[in-house]
């Protein structure tokens, strides 16, 4: 379903790079609406201008995504943006771009991705829930602050990559050294045609040390076993394993969320590795001997166990359960030049839920070419399906 409408702009009310945020005066006198527009897309709409307005989430009363969106410029034509190569992305679709691909044969990256054959045992570290970016960042830098960090935006939800204000600040800040999107998503820094080819940029022209890959903003779920968005962590770390990466998997946990199938451990998680994935992978989690460990910790390693390792071996993928040291993590969160929130909950509200996306980044860290041991580590057992003396299973 589709819902026109059109109207005329009022203010620009905010703005980031790619996107402004715009007041719209509505023709039909229905009063304003706050409104999305791409610079890629319609250039950038200024007060006076009409514009056409596509407003079919915000009708509906979506939450994430329950923006207008403004599909054109009435009056104004923005100049064409000239690209060299032919790749095409949001295929099919009016609003269809063309950008300059890393695998684009008209790349000055072409034969650099072409040539590539792995990536040489960079961490990766993929996750369900876009709000996770911040807190796996915080993570990775409480460990190495150094390190270079690319964020590969997969196109399970919001196209644009520029919709991420947590993303541009983070690259504002200079936390983040290259955003790539990844099949149909665009706008990021640079694009890429797949995942895999993203993560063969991050590491062979980007230079990355970790890669982190997440869907943009607008997670879908259905409350059904398979209908969510995020079912596609499975194959970003199918395209880790694949090229030769260290695939890490963030579990998603939740210690406020109002939804049975989302507190503790997810089922977006248990489905996701225990049933979708076919290549072992690293599962973070707190040690027994951390302070904080608690009856809520335990009950999530008990989920972990049953839900994800349990059906996992079944199928013959015997992924790591690895303990990673949490200690001056709710610094690092704290810290960070982005307000933590997820599904409306903050920090404060659901620290569990932001606490395990930073252990995967930590434990991304860890696994960094040179980085070494000592304290904040990570415990994992290499020698079977059971728990180690460190506590670690695998």
């Amino acid at each position: 379903m589709l819902r026109w409408e059109r109207g005329t702009v009022s203010a620009v009310t905010s703005s980031w790079p790619g996107v402004d945020r715009l007041e719209i005066d509505l023709d039909d006198g229905a009063g304003t609406l706050s409104a999305i527009a791409y610079e890629e897309l319609t250039g950038r709409p200024r007060a006076g201008e009409q514009v056409l307005l596509n407003t079919n989430a915000v009708r509906r009363e979506l939450g994430t995504g329950g923006d207008a969106m403004v599909v054109a410029r009435t009056e104004v034509l923005p100049e064409a943006a000239e690209v060299r190569g032919h790749m095409v992305k949001a295929r099919y679709t009016p609003m269809q771009t063309m950008v300059d691909a890393l695998d684009d044969p008209d790349s000055e990256h072409y034969e650099t991705v072409r040539d590539a054959t792995g990536i040489d045992g960079m961490p990766v570290v993929v996750a369900d829930l876009h709000s996770s970016l911040p807190a796996i960042v915080a993570g990775i830098r409480a460990r190495r602050r150094s390190v270079r960090i690319v964020y590969v935006h997969t196109d399970a939800a919001a196209l644009p990559a520029v919709y991420s204000r947590s993303a541009a600040r983070l690259r504002e800040a200079g936390l983040l050294t290259a955003v790539i999107s990844a099949g149909q998503s665009f706008g990021g820094d640079l694009e890429a045609v797949t995942v895999h080819s993203a993560l063969l940029g991050a590491r062979h022209v980007v230079g990355a040390d970790v890669a982190i890959v997440i869907q943009g903003p607008g997670n879908l779920g259905t409350g059904t076993g398979w209908g969510f968005s995020g079912i596609q962590t499975a194959e970003s770390l199918h395209a880790t394993s694949v090229l030769g990466g260290v695939p890490i998997a963030t579990l998603r946990v939740s210690e406020a969320d109002e939804r049975e199938r989302h507190r503790g451990l997810s089922h977006h998680s248990s489905t996701a590795y225990g049933r979708a994935l076919l290549a072992p992978v690293h599962l973070p989690v707190l040690p027994r001997t951390d302070s904080r460990y608690n009856s809520f910790h335990e009950s999530v390693r008990k989920q972990v166990k049953s839900t994800i390792l349990k059906p996992a071996k079944k199928r013959g993928v015997l992924h790591h359960l690895t303990e990673v040291d949490a200690k001056g993590l709710r610094d690092a969160l704290e810290e960070m030049p982005v307000r933590m929130t997820t599904m409306g909950r903050t920090l404060a509200e659901d620290y569990a839920s932001f606490q395990y996306a930073a252990l995967a980044g930590r434990c991304a860290a860890e696994h960094v070419r040179g980085a070494g041991g000592g304290s904040g580590g990570t415990k994992g057992d290499s020698k079977g399906p059971k728990e180690s003396k460190g506590g670690a299973t695998r």
